[in-house]
């Protein structure tokens, strides 16, 4: 399947987290996947800066889909099961960029290195994300 139409299928989210936060998947590779969020008043904390959880609910997106995605396998249901995230650097407009790449990829268990940008490549957050991937019993 080409890249056009792998965005497409992953984009399609109405009435779910992502569609609230505005995540879009942007592009995928042969090791990665690339999703977008932007920075509004609809992610922040109190003092106007992006929210930490949603930081790691961009990540989770973004590593629980790369799972499922190089899975290759529709049968294949992906549970994210730990995740955790060091937030270095704060922003309050623009976009947060997060990539997904495989640390170790097993049969059930999955770990992903997530890093978050902005548009200029700053490290925003540094996550770490183990799924957990099952066989749906059909």
């Amino acid at each position: 399947m080409d890249k056009e139409n792998i965005l497409k299928i992953c984009n399609n989210n109405s009435n779910t987290l992502m569609e609230t936060l505005g995540i879009v998947f942007i592009d995928v590779g042969d090791d990665f996947v690339t999703a977008k969020m932007p920075v509004t008043s609809k992610v922040y904390q109190p003092n106007g800066i992006l929210h930490g959880g949603a930081t790691v609910a961009l990540a989770e997106t973004v590593g629980s889909f790369a799972s499922f995605f190089f899975k290759n396998d529709q049968d294949v249901s992906v549970r994210g099961i730990e995740i955790s995230a060091n937030h270095l650097k704060s922003i309050s407009k623009g976009f947060v960029y997060a990539t997904a790449r495989p640390i170790k990829t097993g049969k059930s268990i999955q770990l992903w290195e997530i890093k978050v940008t902005d548009n200029k490549n700053n490290l925003i957050s540094l996550c770490k994300l183990t799924t957990y991937s099952k066989r749906i019993n059909k």
